[in-house]
């Protein structure tokens, strides 16, 4: 089945406290954005790349691109308002048979976890990876909070990994401000979603902690190369 995979890098990271977007921000000698571009280029070089950016933003990108001698190939599309946006814009042009969407500042994913993704979808419709909790959870009401199990939980991450019918069905749905992601959206249209294991150090980069533990993330498997 040919592939499409989207990266999705429309933010603008107001969590970061940055004037620069998240995407753009430099970690282990090259923007977060292109570390996520190179991973996914690695693991399947014959894939459609499509990144979801700003606007205004994309002639910085392809400033970017000159500087670090990056000659990938990918398409740009403009982010749009909301995520939903993005991805809606990507879809129309979009040529896989399946369709994988990331966040663009999860430079960390790993291999393991993008196979076991698409392997999936020779199964099922849709697949998205996802680590267990090890902390304690509690659930809060406007008055108290309770101990729930943390074994009825996990975190979700991605590629969200979809047979491309399926991720464009869910996206006729019109916009709300209740979807979190595209799972969501495809469970609202009427399809199962199947769980895989995804990588722990797979996190999303969101604050400045985050910056130094993806850093080191990214260090150690350069040293490991």
């Amino acid at each position: 089945m040919s592939r499409s995979f989207i990266i999705t890098a429309g933010g603008i990271g107001k969590r970061m406290g940055s004037h620069l977007p998240k995407q753009f921000i430099e970690i282990a000698g090259k923007p977060i954005l292109l570390h996520t571009l190179e991973k996914f280029y690695a693991f399947d070089a014959s894939a459609q790349l499509i990144l979801t950016l700003p606007n205004e933003w994309i002639p910085f990108w392809n400033d970017i691109l000159i500087s670090h001698q990056c000659t990938i190939p990918h398409l740009l599309v403009d982010g749009g308002l909301e995520r939903y946006h993005s991805i809606k814009n990507a879809l129309t042009i979009c040529t896989g048979d399946v369709i994988a969407v990331h966040d663009g500042v999860r430079p960390l994913v790993n291999n393991t976890t993008i196979e076991r993704c698409l392997t999936a979808l020779q199964t099922f419709e849709a697949a998205i990876p996802v680590i267990p909790l090890k902390e304690s959870l509690r659930a809060i009401s406007h008055h108290d909070s309770k101990a729930v199990n943390r074994a009825d939980y996990c975190l979700v991450q991605t590629p969200q990994c979809f047979r491309a019918s399926v991720l464009n069905k869910a996206y006729d749905q019109p916009f709300h401000a209740g979807i979190t992601d595209d799972a969501s959206l495809v469970e609202e249209a009427g399809f199962a979603v199947h769980l895989v294991d995804g990588n722990e150090e797979n996190l999303k980069i969101t604050s400045p902690n985050d910056l130094f533990v993806a850093e080191a993330y990214l260090h150690r498997d350069k040293n490991m190369a």
